[in-house]
């Protein structure tokens, strides 16, 4: 850990508590507080979620995964289905067209490979093959698997989505071009494991409630102070 009982920064711990990263970390955590966990659901279905979460409002990812388990019973049932009848059930997520025949092979790969439509299995798992397991899968990426890993599994990874690649860029965690998939493994190695969870959730608030992608808040900013873009245009 990185603080002692005073709650102050303790740099004699680990490195990583006289970084920029962790010192965001507890700006974060001071404006916003410690998130609320998340609900917490097989990695499969978690799997599913994240998969309707893209380019989705989270509203309507809520709306197009209880309509698609409403429809389908059960995995096996999705994966029986003619593909137009599971576009059609998630239709209010939006890229219906894309995210159903997706969803369905990876059912079809899981199925051919581990005979059953389930993936508790990573939690037996060291971490890195679990997460390599996950971005075999057809159309699983370093994000998608970060947020199985963390969200279904309580294991430490670090999701980076379009906020916290956003933040990360422009306060300088990364630097300039830094692709969302490379910066999974800069960010992870820049905090503790317990920080992922609080970290990614706050700074996704932050995202998009102040640092937004076509008119960030800079005079409300509480990471004014450790902000390259912010530094850059007040020079």
């Amino acid at each position: 850990m990185c603080s002692d009982e005073s709650n102050e920064p303790n740099p004699e711990t680990s490195p990583i508590c006289e970084g920029k990263t962790w010192r965001i970390h507890q700006l974060l955590l001071a404006a916003y507080g410690q998130p609320q966990l998340k609900e917490q659901r097989d990695p499969l279905s978690e799997l599913v979620l994240t998969i309707l979460s893209q380019n989705t409002a989270d509203v309507n990812t809520a709306r197009a995964y209880a309509a698609l388990r409403a429809r389908f019973a059960t995995w096996d049932e999705v994966l029986a289905a003619p593909t137009e009848q599971v576009a059609e059930a998630i239709r209010i997520g939006g890229l219906a067209d894309i995210k159903a025949p997706r969803i369905q092979a990876i059912l079809k790969q899981l199925r051919e490979e581990r005979g059953v439509l389930d993936l508790g299995f990573l939690a037996d798992l060291p971490l890195e093959e679990a997460r390599a397991y996950l971005i075999s899968l057809h159309g699983v990426g370093p994000k998608t698997a970060a947020c199985v890993l963390l969200f279904a599994l309580h294991r430490p990874a670090l999701p980076v989505d379009t906020h916290v690649h956003r933040v990360a860029l422009r306060v300088g965690l990364v630097s300039p071009k830094t692709s969302a998939d490379k910066t999974h493994a800069l960010l992870e190695a820049q905090l503790l494991p317990e920080a992922y969870y609080p970290f990614h959730l706050n700074v996704i608030r932050h995202g998009r409630e102040v640092c937004n992608a076509q008119r960030p808040l800079c005079d409300d900013c509480v990471l004014q102070s450790e902000c390259d873009d912010y530094a850059a245009r007040q020079a």
